[in-house]
């Protein structure tokens, strides 16, 4: 058997790379990871964050912009899709005519757990965004009802979970009145 490698892709190769699809990738490790389409209920979930987390910028008269479906660059060779990001107004200036790919750590980023994504969102993104100093990450997990909070403290995450009708309390928004079951309930349909 005859074996053969597969150049590794630089970050830069990421970011233009273009295979003629719609196809989303992630790069870990050199190598194009390819990202499967999430469930409605997902869409869902990430489209009432991003609308809460939009209404309290604008409240607060924040510097800040929230993206869903950005990229974060999380080490030499790695960049993540996440499912929604804040970044501050002068990040993301920097990013005008390019890819979206953020090359220094957002306020808070926001992963919501599919089947497919449960090890990348508890333990491989934990790592990468820790090691990055992503100052807050959230896990919401529809299929165990619950919300992981980590903030950043003394260079790792503590970690908070909630379920039901207990309130985040985010270091990023500390007036955002937020449940699981507020959350969970955007994934149903109307």
């Amino acid at each position: 058997m005859v074996s053969t490698r597969t150049a590794l892709l630089t970050f830069e190769d990421y970011l233009n790379h273009d295979d003629g699809t719609d196809n989303h990738y992630e790069l870990v490790d050199g190598q194009l990871l390819l990202m499967n389409p999430p469930r409605l209920e997902h869409f869902l979930i990430a489209k009432f964050l991003e609308q809460r987390l939009d209404s309290e910028i604008q409240r607060l008269s924040l510097p800040w912009l929230a993206f869903r479906e950005a990229g974060v660059r999380t080490g030499y060779a790695k960049s993540r899709l996440v499912d929604l990001c804040v970044v501050t107004k002068e990040q993301a200036k920097d990013l005008l005519g390019q890819s979206a790919v953020f090359q220094t750590p957002p306020q808070l980023v926001v992963e919501v757990v599919s089947p497919d994504s449960i090890s990348r969102d508890y333990r491989h993104k934990r790592s990468e965004y820790a090691a990055v100093g992503i100052p807050e990450y959230w896990i919401v997990d529809p299929m165990e009802a619950c919300f992981t909070l980590l903030q950043w403290e003394d260079g790792w995450y503590e970690e908070n979970q909630l379920k039901g009708q207990q309130k985040l309390a985010s270091q990023t928004f500390p007036e955002l009145i937020l449940t699981i079951d507020d959350i969970l309930d955007a994934s149903a349909m109307p």
